[in-house]
């Protein structure tokens, strides 16, 4: 307690007192606000919409920067120093994880600092083999007694996890990752849907149409088909037979069009950059050029589903949907969907099943009747972008083959079903995707 005399010594204390308290609330402020706008600890980060500002490669091009950046990141270009272990850019001068010693692209500090790395398997489980690595974390290390100490540990496929050594948690912060970089999926006032009749999964068999009204009330296309990834997706949508046992035939045009989508969809967003990122760290890919060829194949590489004939892929059967045995087969895009549906060719029945989300995307498990085909059950992710389904489907398949796959989205749980195609397969024995889909909300 303090005493003053007289009013204006007392006026005077009170005043200096409140300078004080407001100089000390500034300097709090401003220390929180710096460091939302430093990219002190933060350089190599992916896109966070929490920061003001960016500390990554892509700021210089969106132009969002922080105004350390230079300071922060520039000048440790050419280091390694806080960079072991770090996910593949493409744009660093110099590399410091697992990879950068076989394609010899290390920064000149990497042994000094980064030396512990090469006797572990974090970040490395499933890589190529490599003569100059200590130890190595791949599934023929066992036999040759050459295993880094902790792959036991680390990449042990007894958990499920495909052999990748990539967790659960790690998986569900990448979805976390993706879901905040979708920045082309749809807004609710470029999206309108109308799900109406909700029946109980006892009556999804019943092939009842209880909605009077199409699924789709209003889409933006002008807003949303305009954009590169949607333009890339719907040249491809029109290249299949939907009758499973006629062989698939693409003329060069075709063929070309699968490369844009590609290209599009994850080479030229952030989403698709951030997966490739988090796959190359793990070791599951050597390279974009490699990654992007597995995509190829196990999505576009033609298989049989029926009387032997090349007439279908995961691709086909997961977003454009196919006709087998008098029935819907696979299908589960939304965008596929509208289209039918504005041709008359799709009629919408109900729905057993609606995601928690209440902005875009969703999830929505179907009943519909296609063209005299009726589909018990068609889930499908609403309202997402293109490179959000394809990046979502390929990680789950690629880190859960034939299996349930654990998601966060916006902090609540999705979980992804993948199957193989186990009849056929391509390059050194992989297999083909036979489906992906939504199996809970």
């Amino acid at each position: 307690m303090f005493h003053c005399v007289g009013l204006s010594g007392c006026s005077s204390s009170k005043m200096k007192v409140t300078a004080l308290i407001l100089l000390c609330v500034t300097l709090i402020c401003q220390g929180y606000s710096n460091s939302l706008d430093s990219c002190q600890g933060r350089c190599g980060y992916g896109t966070d919409s929490s920061y003001s500002c960016q500390c990554n490669s892509a700021c210089e091009r969106y132009n969002d920067c922080c105004s350390d950046y230079v300071e922060q990141c520039k000048a440790a270009e050419t280091s390694c120093k806080g960079r072991c272990d770090e996910a593949y850019n493409s744009q660093d001068k110099c590399h410091c994880n697992s990879k950068c010693s076989q394609y010899n692209n290390c920064c000149s500090d990497y042994a000094d600092l980064c030396s512990t790395a090469e006797t572990s398997c974090k970040g490395r489980c499933g890589e190529a083999y490599n003569s100059q690595n200590k130890c190595h974390c791949n599934s023929k290390c066992s036999q040759y007694n050459n295993c880094c100490s902790d792959y036991a540990d680390l990449c042990s496929s007894s958990g499920g996890d495909g052999g990748t050594g990539i967790t659960d948690a790690e998986i569900k912060a990448l979805s976390e990752t993706l879901y905040a970089l979708d920045s082309n999926k749809a807004s609710a006032s470029e999206l309108i849907i109308d799900p109406q009749a909700l029946v109980p999964d006892s009556e999804t068999s019943h092939q009842n149409d209880l909605s009077a009204k199409p699924l789709f009330r209003y889409l933006d296309e002008g807003s949303l088909f305009s954009r590169p990834t949607f333009a890339a997706l719907l040249a491809v949508l029109d290249n299949y037979n939907r009758m499973t046992g006629q062989t698939e035939n693409f003329s060069p045009q075709q063929l070309a069009e699968q490369d844009t989508f590609l290209r599009e969809t994850i080479s030229n967003t952030e989403l698709g950059r951030e997966l490739f990122a988090f796959l190359y760290t793990k070791g599951v890919y050597a390279s974009e050029e490699e990654f992007i060829e597995d995509l190829k194949m196990m999505w576009f590489g033609l298989y049989s589903r029926n009387d032997n004939k090349m007439d279908s892929s995961g691709f086909e059967h997961i977003f454009a949907g196919e006709i087998k045995g008098g029935k819907v087969s696979g299908f589960h895009n939304w965008i596929q969907f509208y289209l039918l549906e504005k041709r008359g060719e799709m009629n919408y029945y109900s729905h057993s099943f609606n995601g928690p989300w209440t902005a875009y995307p969703d999830v929505i498990g179907m009943q519909f009747n296609w063209d005299g085909y009726f589909k018990q059950v068609g889930s499908a992710i609403i309202g997402c972008s293109p490179e959000f389904d394809f990046a979502l489907y390929s990680l789950c398949y690629i880190t859960r083959p034939g299996k349930r796959c654990h998601l966060s989205l916006g902090g609540k749980t999705l979980i992804i079903q993948t199957y193989t195609w186990n009849n056929s397969s391509y390059g050194d024995g992989k297999k083909f995707i036979g489906s992906a889909f939504p199996s809970s909300p």
